[in-house]
This record gives C-alpha cells, sequence and structure tokens, in this order.
C-alpha cells in the first residue's frame, strides 16, 4: 500500500509497524484531537479512530488494528484511508532512517507568564476601573469622534494616527501571540485581508491542541492590550490637564489614539470578518470551520435558486457543529457583508471622491504650498494602501488555488 507524506509517496506494510512521529491527543467530548506541535499540524478524529491511532503509535501493525477493530467494534475500518489522512498530516516518518528532531525552544514564554500573571492581570483591572471612573465623573475625557480631530490640520491627523496604529497593532497581536507562548505554542505574525480592510494576523494553530478552557485567553488577549491601552491615555490625558482645566497637546493626542483603539474593539465584534469575536464564539461552539460551512451552504442555496444542480457541494461532510450552526451563522455573514458593502457605497465612496477631486484639483491650481504637501501625503498614503490591498487579494487567491489543508476532520 502506498500513502501520501506531505509531497512524499510511502509504501506501507500492513505487517509492519508504522512509523509516526510523536503525537498530541486533545479529548474534547466524543472527538480527539492529533497532531504533531512542532509543525502545528492537526487534525480532528472520532473518539474510535483515534484508538486506532493510539495503537499505532504504540507500535502495533496496521494488520492487527484493524483486526482488533473489527472484533471490537463488529465492523470494519479502511485502514488505507485512514493511513493515507495521516500521511497527509505528515504525522508519518518518510522512513525507518526519519529521526525524530527536537524543535527549537519557543521563545519569550517567561514574558508571557509575566504578562498575564495574577498580578498583572489585577493591574489591568485597576486601571480599566480607573479611566471608568474618570469617563463617569469627567465625560469629556471619554473617548468619542471629536477627539480625532487634536489638531486643525487634516494631514496631520491621518499621518499621526496611521503611524501611530502600526505599533497599537503589533501590541494587540503580541498579546495574542504571548498569551500562547505563556503555553509553549509557537505562532506567527502575517498581514491579512477581511474584504476590503487589510488587517495583521497572528497565527496560533497550536492552540487546538490544548484544553479549550485555556485558549479563552489567548483569543481574548488582543482586545484585553485595546481596553488596557485606552484607559491608559485616559488616565494620562486625566493627569496632564493644562491649569485651567483644559485638555493640554498630549491629552488631546491621547484621547484621539484611544478613539481608534475603541474602533478596533467594536471591529472584533464584526464575526462576519472572522475576528477574535468569530474565534472566540467558534471556541465556545466546539465549531471547526464555521465560516468554510456558512459559505458553502448559501453557496449551495444560490445553487438550487439557479437551478445549478450540479454545482450543489455535498453538506454531509461538514462537522456536524458546524453544520448547525451555520443554519444562523449564514444570515450574519449576508447581512454583515451587506452592510458593509452599502456602507461603502453610500458613505465612504462619496467620501472618497469628495476628497479625490479636492486633491486633484489642488494640483490642477494655484493652492498653496501647504495644502499641495498635504494633499501629496494624503495621496501617497492612499496609492500605498491601495497597492497593498491589491497584493493581499492577488495572494490569498494563489493561495486558495494551491493551498493543500492542514487541519482535517475525520467523520
Amino acid at each position: 500500500m502506498s500513502v501520501a507524506n506531505g509531497d512524499v509517496d510511502l509504501a506501507i506494510d500492513m505487517d509492519s509497524p508504522v512509523g509516526l512521529h510523536p503525537l498530541v491527543f486533545l479529548v474534547d467530548g466524543d472527538e480527539v484531537t492529533i497532531g504533531r506541535s512542532d509543525i502545528d499540524s492537526y487534525g480532528i478524529f472520532p473518539a474510535e479512530g483515534a484508538d486506532v491511532v493510539r495503537r499505532l503509535a504504540d507500535g502495533q501493525t496496521p494488520q492487527a488494528v484493524q483486526e482488533w477493530f473489527e472484533r471490537t467494534h463488529d465492523t470494519g475500518i479502511d485502514m488505507a484511508d485512514l493511513i493515507g489522512t495521516l500521511g497527509e498530516l505528515e504525522l508519518l516518518k518518510a522512513g525507518d532512517g526519519e529521526s525524530d528532531t527536537e524543535p527549537p525552544p519557543v521563545r519569550f514564554v517567561w514574558l508571557g507568564r509575566a504578562l498575564f500573571s495574577l498580578p498583572a492581570l489585577v493591574t489591568y483591572a485597576c486601571l480599566i476601573v480607573w479611566a471608568t471612573a474618570i469617563a463617569v465623573a469627567r465625560p469629556e475625557l471619554a473617548p468619542h469622534y471629536e477627539n480625532i480631530f487634536f489638531t486643525e490640520y487634516f494631514s496631520v491627523v491621518q499621518v499621526t494616527l496611521f503611524l501611530v496604529a502600526i505599533p497599537l497593532v503589533l501590541v494587540h497581536e503580541s498579546f495574542h501571540a504571548l498569551a500562547g507562548r505563556r503555553l509553549g505554542l509557537r505562532s506567527r505574525l502575517r498581514i491579512g485581508r477581511r474584504l476590503y480592510f487589510v488587517v495583521m494576523e497572528t497565527s496560533l494553530d497550536g492552540l487546538v491542541a490544548v484544553p479549550r478552557t485555556k485558549r479563552y485567553l489567548p483569543i481574548l488577549a488582543g482586545m484585553l492590550a485595546d481596553v488596557v491601552g485606552i484607559a491608559v491615555c485616559m488616565i494620562v490625558a486625566d493627569l496632564t490637564r493644562e491649569s485651567d482645566g483644559g485638555l493640554s497637546g498630549l491629552g488631546r493626542f491621547l484621547l484621539a489614539v484611544a478613539f481608534a483603539a475603541l474602533l478596533r474593539v467594536v471591529w472584533q465584534f464584526f464575526f462576519y470578518l472572522r475576528t477574535d469575536g468569530y474565534v472566540l464564539i467558534c471556541t465556545v461552539l466546539g465549531c471547526v470551520d464555521l465560516h468554510g460551512a456558512a459559505r458553502r451552504m448559501l453557496g449551495n442555496r444560490v445553487n438550487r435558486l439557479l437551478g445549478r444542480r450540479d454545482r450543489i457541494l455535498d453538506e454531509s461532510t461538514l462537522h456536524p457543529v458546524d453544520r448547525h450552526a451555520a443554519r444562523w451563522y449564514a444570515w450574519l455573514v449576508v447581512g454583515g457583508y451587506t452592510v458593509s458593502l452599502t456602507t461603502f457605497v453610500l458613505a465612504g465612496a462619496p467620501v472618497l471622491y469628495r476628497i479625490a477631486t479636492g486633491v486633484l484639483g489642488r494640483f490642477g491650481g494655484d493652492a498653496p504650498s501647504a495644502e499641495l504637501l498635504d494633499s501629496f501625503v494624503f495621496a501617497c498614503l492612499v496609492l500605498i494602501q491601495a497597492v497593498l490591498l491589491g497584493w493581499l487579494m492577488l495572494r490569498d487567491r494563489r493561495q486558495a488555488r494551491a493551498a493543500r489543508p492542514t487541519r482535517h476532520v475525520i467523520a
């Protein structure tokens, strides 16, 4: 028998033990997550399939395991298909000569444990309570949209908030990563896209291999960083007030930063864009790929309405929890995308058109030097964002064509 192990075909002898890398097993109800923590490749197996993998990992031959399964469950098992799945997940060794290498140690575990220790969490809570008290006592210090205009020069507002957003986003994603690294999980930071929004993402694939109760802090850590950041900005703005009670220049700037951070917190509740809130819902419900299931079900509904029966995909292969939750989540996706696109057409596009015509008008007229500089800076920022968004779209399309799933659900 020949199976694929990544990009390598391996011949499997049913009467010889199968070489498997060190595996992690996480039982979650009737399912078991099995995989390699060194490369973050995992699969979800039913309990019976996990028992088979355990016996193979213990050194029993495929033939012996198959006979045991038939005696125990009074039914057969497609051992070739199961071992083939293990190969696709890269859980099989490439040959007798392949040895297990120790993965490099996870860095900054100590920092993650310090940032999320009990004293640190108590400190965060105190800062949030302090900022809440300030907002109640002095409503003008609570984040609101007028805080954005901390100066009368719009280009300064745009450039400053753009530059400040980069370290703030890095702090948000770093909190995700460090909350995972305190558990010994590796992480990767990448630039991604949600509809027409450019975002930064932290990949914590190993999170599926830890108990569900331990996943919540890494998921919520980014929002915790944003809320604490908002609190710190409000506190400093209050402490640096002028002698007459008015806000200082630093205070006005910090409140602008706080409002931008508040928008990022609100963004996390746009579930249909697969934000932190979406990941939290999936974790609570026990979903595997809720968004993918919803898209498949929506596609099938559209194809049924159009009479394209040949394009309807099988929904029975979807994870049962995904299939059940997708019945309501699919409508949330439709509503969310509709609101986003409608908002862009009715509000965003006219604003962009007006700004674009104003910028071009300045270049074509006798505008003062300050206005020309303002328009030039604005145009450069818009161009950079447009090029980045286009590159991300092309990258996502290439990856969608060439991607091979690394996380499987064995039904």
